[in-house]
């Protein structure tokens, strides 16, 4: 069975370490994307921080999608419509920014296209600002500041320093929320059973095209559902272990290497 349409990963996958998309791998997409395969960018960025990643691709054109916050919103680049979006619900999220302040971490969400924080200077928070090119708000009150509608809220600090509190968080919102971690230092908490292969399972079927069809390339832990779920789920050579182990293939090269368009070449026959 040919496959019609590639799930990607951004950060560490699509994107080399300095957040750009290499030459080659941009060639081998758009050739991709010619001859019909249909491209999701799946993050668990906000929708800012993929937007110029989908003008890039020309995923309007093509008629590409964007799964962001994990799959909390799922859009359709052609007509620019919200094809589905799950918030948090407004009561958790008291107990999320005391979880945080508990355990002595910053905690930012976004409001338009900023993100918004009480500790705008911390490292982390610098760090989401960077990958998703967004600016960062300082705010006197974290929950007064934050929209209507709320899509994630994510907790960053050392690593070590989160696992208490992820533990906690974990416990706590069992049920309601799901609490993993994006990268070492960014804790996502986001609604639950919000993770890349359901929204990709709901959009495969409004789509037409079944698990089998699609192809799956990351690199974290938040890409292991979606890499299960793909007829073919293929790990980055710079993927996590655990990811690799649940992946059908695995690049030789890395992110920073052309690993995307190498799985392009390897599974994508003309």
């Amino acid at each position: 069975m040919p496959y019609r349409i590639l799930a990607l990963d951004l950060d560490g996958t699509l994107t080399n370490d300095d957040k750009n998309i290499t030459p080659n791998t941009f060639d081998a997409l758009i050739r991709l994307q010619e001859r019909g395969v249909r491209i999701v960018l799946a993050s668990g960025r906000p929708v800012y921080g993929i937007m110029p990643l989908v003008e890039q691709l020309r995923l309007k054109t093509f008629g590409g999608f964007v799964l962001a916050f994990n799959g909390g919103k799922i859009i359709d680049c052609a007509s620019q419509q919200i094809i589905a979006e799950q918030a948090l619900p407004a009561d958790q999220i008291p107990g999320i920014t005391a979880a945080a302040k508990a355990g002595g971490h910053a905690i930012l969400s976004y409001r338009n296209e900023e993100i918004i924080t009480e500790t705008p200077d911390n490292p982390y928070v610098l760090e989401e600002a960077r990958i998703n090119k967004m600016n960062v708000r300082r705010v006197e009150n974290f929950m007064e500041a934050l929209p209507d509608i709320v899509d994630k809220c994510l907790i960053v600090d050392d690593p070590a320093r989160l696992e208490p509190t992820e533990q906690a968080l974990a416990t706590q919102t069992r049920g309601s929320l799901s609490v993993y971690r994006s990268a070492p230092f960014f804790l996502e908490v986001v609604p639950t059973g919000i993770d890349k292969a359901a929204s990709l399972r709901r959009l495969l079927q409004q789509i037409g095209i079944e698990p089998a069809e699609m192809v799956a390339i990351g690199d974290g832990y938040n890409d292991l559902t979606m890499l299960e779920l793909a007829g073919m789920g293929v790990a980055m050579a710079n993927a996590q272990d655990s990811v690799k182990a649940a992946a059908q293939y695995v690049t030789r090269a890395d992110n920073n290497h052309d690993g995307v368009a190498e799985a392009i070449a390897h599974l994508f026959t003309a």
